[in-house]
């Protein structure tokens, strides 16, 4: 089975706690024997797979996968045109060069839904939405990536992962499909 769920934000992608800090997926799912198939950070939101069935978890985020992840980043600035090239043509980070398939500005009234607790809002800097996919998953590489143009990540959002997307879910929910469904969905993407 492959579980899609729209992880909150201050939730942490596993099932066993950390010492209490961050809400974990036990809080939220009770379908045994599944596990992420990737990770999510804490701070971040949005859709994360989980499934029981290896072949899937391997064909999703192993080391032979290609998967494609698109991700909305609120960064702190105003987004331009030059930020989403320079984000397409690759950036230098400190565990090397990291570049997005696509970029794309997003309308400034973006937000999909609120977040809880919302974004530290600074009257005198303005915010801004943009658009990611990306090929690899390296860690808190879309955060860092935006840093390197000079667009601090002040909220981010996996809308998507290959075929699967985590529209039309609300924060908490999930929804379930058979193997059957998750394989044939990852044959036509």
């Amino acid at each position: 089975m492959l579980v899609l769920f729209n992880k909150p934000y201050g939730v942490l992608s596993q099932f066993t706690t950390d010492g209490g800090r961050w809400r974990t997926l036990a809080d939220f799912i009770d379908i045994p024997n599944v596990y992420a198939a990737g990770r999510l950070d804490a701070d971040s939101e949005g859709l994360l797979l989980l499934t029981d069935n290896g072949r899937l978890q391997d064909a999703i985020s192993g080391s032979r996968a290609f998967m494609t992840k698109t991700y909305w980043a609120q960064v702190e600035g105003v987004a331009t045109l030059a930020h989403a090239m320079r984000l397409t043509r690759g950036v230098m980070l400190n565990d090397g060069s990291a570049m997005a398939l696509t970029a794309r500005l997003l309308d400034s009234a973006h937000e999909p839904w609120p977040r809880d607790p919302p974004i530290r809002v600074r009257k005198s800097i303005p915010d801004s939405w943009i658009e990611l996919t990306l090929d690899e998953g390296r860690n808190r590489q879309v955060r860092r990536m935006t840093a390197a143009v000079g667009l601090p990540t002040l909220r981010l959002i996996r809308t998507a992962i290959g075929p699967w997307s985590v529209s039309p879910l609300a924060p908490s929910e999930l929804r379930v499909m058979d193997d059957d469904e998750a394989f044939k969905q990852l044959r036509r993407s």
